[in-house]
């Protein structure tokens, strides 16, 4: 893999926001950087991006760059090694019902709704619980890259459509997709709605021949990020490698 310095970005330009409040670690402080000007920032630059640890929100490409914190590390699933855990595979044969639409980025009424029920019940004081309907927007419906809008609805009745259950944004990059967002109904008692959406990624990646699965970043101290080391082999970046997270684990401590 290409170290940052060495790609063809000479005309993009990195800074650093100003501390704020780490969603994932309480009393710690977070800075980012952030890739720009966003209009070069087409799909093989993002793709570029996203394997040197970056990530999408909105239209904004950004990666951790926090002062004396390294707890985020950026992972990614090996698709052609994975194997399921017996939990994994439960929750994919699960779910295996569920009717799959695969669209380019739009706005729905009932993807909002649903959106909103999940940072409730997920979230809640995060301060994405409230978001409105252009924030929402803005944070999910808005690329300039190769993306992908996924819902995962009961099956129809004669008399009504299926239920809402699942959306995930995906992008598709060049060895890979990445995992932009999931949210889901948090109603349904027993779904492992979250675990399928990973292991339905993997098989998408792997039938259209992609090496990987991006999951944005493994944080070991925090339990809503610590769950995909349970997605082996899980890869982290550290010290611009991708390297076996049960091979370095320790030295994320």
């Amino acid at each position: 893999m290409s170290k940052l310095k060495e790609l063809p970005f000479t005309t993009l330009q990195f800074y650093a926001t100003a501390p704020y409040e780490c969603s994932y670690i309480p009393t710690r402080q977070a800075r980012s950087q952030v890739a720009t000007p966003t209009h070069l920032i087409h799909a093989d630059v993002y793709g570029d991006l996203v394997s040197n640890g970056f990530r999408r929100s909105g239209i904004y490409t950004y990666r951790p760059y926090c002062d004396g914190c390294k707890a985020c590390t950026a992972c990614r699933v090996d698709v052609q090694h994975f194997k399921a855990k017996r939990y994994q595979q439960r929750a994919f044969n699960k779910h295996q019902d569920l009717v799959v639409q695969i669209g380019h980025l739009s706005y729905f009424e009932d993807h909002y709704q649903l959106y909103l029920d999940y940072q409730k019940q997920r979230h809640q004081g995060g301060g994405m619980d409230f978001d409105d309907e252009d924030q929402y927007k803005q944070f999910l419906l808005q690329s300039k890259v190769n993306t992908r809008l996924i819902e995962f609805r009961d099956g129809p009745t004669a008399s009504e459509p299926g239920k809402l259950r699942m959306v995930s944004i995906i992008d598709i990059i060049q060895d890979g997709l990445s995992s932009v967002y999931t949210f889901f109904d948090t109603s349904v008692k027993n779904a492992s709605y979250g675990t399928f959406a990973i292991m339905w990624q993997i098989a998408q990646a792997e039938e259209l021949g992609l090496a990987y699965v991006y999951l944005g970043y493994y944080i070991q101290e925090s339990p809503k990020m610590s769950y995909k080391a349970n997605f082996e082999p899980l890869e982290v970046l550290v010290d611009s490698h991708w390297q076996v997270h049960s091979n370095i684990k320790d030295a994320l401590l």
